[in-house]
């Protein structure tokens, strides 16, 4: 474990954090891997909880990009009290998703948060043409960091609404036609999947009708 002091945080949409800490010495992660957080205050310093890095490895900084809850009274209310100067508990690096070749990437809501560093890593090393984002949130507000998505994916960054009604956006849900609709399910081999596990479950059944086979699937379930 380590501990590490806020540099910086403030809030990029209505319910988003983006938090910037300190790195400890040969700390290392790879593009798409998580940490366990807590808060290193008294009544938090136990409250683990998964987080994504969302920037760069070899950056000497470590980012985090995190949907709060204030409703539900736990870490993320907590984190979002935080400031410059406060600390947090760091585990190591862990995570089962990892780049293996072009593919969709399939998120639901805060479950595009491993994407981000995969997405930056491979625009960095300009590799990044023959992938697809199919991103799925409740209201247009909701979309992560949709300018830089957009400027880094273009056409293959393609949005879903559930709640709200956007000439701009597709509305429903990520289902089978969906993803029949705007993906060539022969040509892009892997599917990235992270999101809430509902979704996870109903679009795991979905690939499956599709044919698509296990071994063709990366995918991490969000707490």
């Amino acid at each position: 474990m380590s501990t590490v002091k806020i540099k910086e945080i403030h809030f990029i949409n209505h319910d988003v954090l983006h938090i910037e800490t300190e790195k400890p010495e040969n700390f290392s992660f790879e593009p798409g891997q998580a940490t366990e957080v807590a808060i290193n205050k008294p009544d938090w310093k136990d409250e683990k909880r998964p987080f994504t890095f969302t920037n760069l490895p070899e950056e000497d900084v470590l980012q985090f990009t995190i949907k709060t809850y204030p409703d539900h009274d736990g870490v993320t209310e907590q984190l979002g009290k935080l400031t410059a100067g406060d600390e947090l508990i760091l585990g190591d690096a862990w995570g089962a998703i990892k780049y293996q070749g072009p593919g969709v990437f399939i998120a639901g809501g805060a479950g595009i948060t491993p994407f981000l560093a995969i997405f930056k890593n491979l625009n960095k090393e300009q590799s990044l043409s023959g992938n697809k984002l199919i991103f799925g949130n409740k209201k247009k507000e909701d979309i992560i960091y949709a300018a830089e998505l957009e400027k880094m994916l273009g056409d293959d960054f393609i949005n879903i609404l559930s709640d709200e009604k956007d000439s701009r956006f597709a509305s429903g849900y990520i289902d089978k036609d969906f993803i029949k609709k705007h993906i060539n399910t022969t040509t892009l081999k892997k599917f990235y999947v992270c999101g809430p596990p509902p979704m996870m479950d109903a679009v795991l059944e979905d690939l499956k009708k599709l044919g698509i086979t296990e071994e063709r699937i990366v995918m991490e379930a969000m707490e």
